[in-house]
């Protein structure tokens, strides 16, 4: 009698006490910004400290830089991810998963911060996705960023994760089995499985990887692109946002990762190589960085015409040359902990950590030089120079982000695995079989979703409105951020699509041929004549 199996054990760990605390922490700080925006509501901007510029204030302030900063955070994290699948990078995959749900979550975030920036959200959430045009700043960041961006990174997301859900709806919390269940449906523990999301992930991350670059080169633009804004018209915005936002986001996932390691034990699971990596690419994005900022104002202190070198001026040894200097020394802390590890080949984590608030200190206040100063200094009519200075709401609102932001990621950790499950070499090499629907419906989804975003871009470009301010068709922004979705969704349509079950007809024994049952049934034949002479030969020996 064989002994009866042994029961499923659960991925999760116990967590520590310092969970309990943080997610205290994180609830505390979403709470208060909840209170600080309702203030701002009741008795409106004025409750901000935004002002007009050029009437003595700046218009953008710390929501824009919060909002460009966790657009930032959000980088890193799906371009670990991305890296790890493309380039087959076996040391990341213990913090792949993490990284993909900071991305996500630190989009939703900087997205919550441009409603509070904009005076009645509302009216913006109706008439930006019906009337906007593409010259709009806001524009591609709700179509490329929002959509774009952070439906790419939850499908890449969902889909790397089926295989734990599936898991966890066998050995999770009751309550959230039916949830688990729904994450995990049509997954199937099978090579071929394993093998098609091998196929999927690889042209998913090959297709987030540029849209990435696209949508923080958008976000520099907004600044960029304005000639009538000294010390933003640059041609080196686009890619400093880029690798700000690689810097600000690596720093971020080191924090997180060391936190996860010790709050969730999983300090075997999580090894320390993969953090070391994480530094290594620090200090590169960071000395990267640096040098755009040498560049940058060498260029605007010799070279740019009169606002532009008031601006830099004002930056480096003016108004707010302590920031500036804020900036640059951690910035450089941030690149030489990290390089001094790498050389030494050791070090302690504890050192990594601090580099990586360093990166994220550094980011803050440079993205509030790049925001603050061009509005309050950098007129180019003469107007009076403005003074901003954020008020508590304001500080309130963005911590209630930041709240939000540890909040979601604590409470997933609890119930859900941070540490993808190991797939063999085996189970991704599978051979997969030819599946000619699952190919068709996902090329008629495909075909669909490019020919929404033709339609809808076309359209908010005007293209068919013959001069008219607004688009033909109502809603055509809406229309091209739905393709955009539709387009990555195709990656779920062809991974979850049911597969046929090909039965194998069943085998009937042949009954054998009625020669060979005649031969069976027949008995021996006896030959007589033999038998006679064989015995007559033995009475003719014995009688001799």
């Amino acid at each position: 009698m064989t002994p009866p199996a042994a029961p499923e054990r659960s991925p999760l760990r116990p967590v520590t006490g310092l969970w309990y605390l943080l997610v205290l922490l994180s609830a505390l700080a979403l709470g208060f910004g909840l209170y600080a925006y309702s203030i701002q509501l009741e008795r409106g901007d004025i409750a901000t400290g935004l002002r007009n510029p050029g009437n003595g204030g700046a218009a953008w302030g710390f929501y824009i830089v919060f909002y460009v900063y966790f657009v930032g955070v959000s980088f890193a994290g799906i371009t670990v991810a991305s890296l790890a699948r493309l380039f087959h990078i076996e040391t990341l995959k213990p913090v792949t998963r993490l990284a993909e749900l900071l991305t996500i979550v630190a989009l939703i975030v900087g997205a919550l911060m441009v409603l509070a920036d904009l005076g009645r959200p509302l009216d913006g959430l109706q008439k930006l996705p019906m009337l906007a045009r593409p010259s709009s700043p806001f524009y591609g960041t709700f179509t490329l960023v929002v959509s774009g961006y952070l439906f790419s990174s939850l499908v890449f997301f969902i889909l790397a994760a089926r295989r734990d859900a599936a898991t966890m709806a066998r050995t999770g919390p009751r309550l959230l089995r039916p949830l688990y269940r729904l994450w995990a449906s049509g997954f199937r523990e099978e090579g071929v499985a394993h093998a098609r999301h091998w196929r999927t992930s690889y042209w998913l991350a090959l297709t987030i990887l540029p849209l990435l670059v696209i949508a923080h080169s958008t976000l520099g633009f907004i600044f960029g692109i304005q000639s009538g804004r000294p010390g933003w018209f640059s041609a080196l915005q686009a890619p400093a946002f880029v690798v700000l936002a690689g810097v600000s986001g690596t720093g971020m996932l080191i924090l997180f990762a060391l936190l996860a390691r010790s709050i969730f034990r999983i300090r075997d699971l999580v090894p320390e190589a993969a953090i070391r990596w994480l530094g290594t690419f620090l200090w590169v994005l960071a000395a990267v960085y640096l040098y755009f900022i040498i560049v940058e104002e060498l260029t605007s202190t010799y070279a740019a015409p009169r606002a532009d070198r008031t601006i830099a001026h004002e930056v480096v040894e003016g108004t707010f040359s302590t920031s500036f200097w804020v900036a640059v020394g951690c910035l450089f802390g941030a690149f030489l902990i990290p390089f001094v590890m790498y050389l030494r080949k050791g070090g302690s984590l504890g050192w990594l950590a601090v580099a990586a608030l360093l990166a994220n200190v550094a980011a803050v206040v440079k993205r509030l030089l790049i925001v603050v100063p061009s509005q309050t200094h950098g007129g180019l009519l003469r107007m009076r120079q403005g003074v901003y200075t954020p008020t508590w709401v304001e500080a309130g609102v963005v911590i209630g982000g930041a709240g939000m932001l540890g909040l979601a990621i604590l409470v997933f950790g609890r119930y859900f695995p941070l540490v993808p499950s190991h797939v063999t070499d085996e189970q991704r090499h599978t051979p997969v079989p030819r599946d000619p629907l699952r190919s068709i419906v996902s090329l008629v989804w495909l075909f669909g979703s490019l020919a929404l975003i033709i339609f809808g871009l076309g359209d908010s470009f005007r293209l068919w409105s013959h001069g008219e301010l607004d688009p033909r068709v109502p809603f055509s922004p809406a229309i091209f951020a739905t393709g955009v979705i539709l387009l990555f969704s195709t990656a779920i349509v062809y991974e979850a699509f049911p597969a046929r079950r090909r039965t194998p007809p069943a085998r009937v024994a042949k009954p054998p041929p009625r020669a060979t049952l005649r031969r069976k049934a027949m008995p021996p034949r006896v030959d007589v004549r033999a038998q006679f002479r064989s015995s007559r030969d033995r009475r003719i020996r014995r009688t001799s």
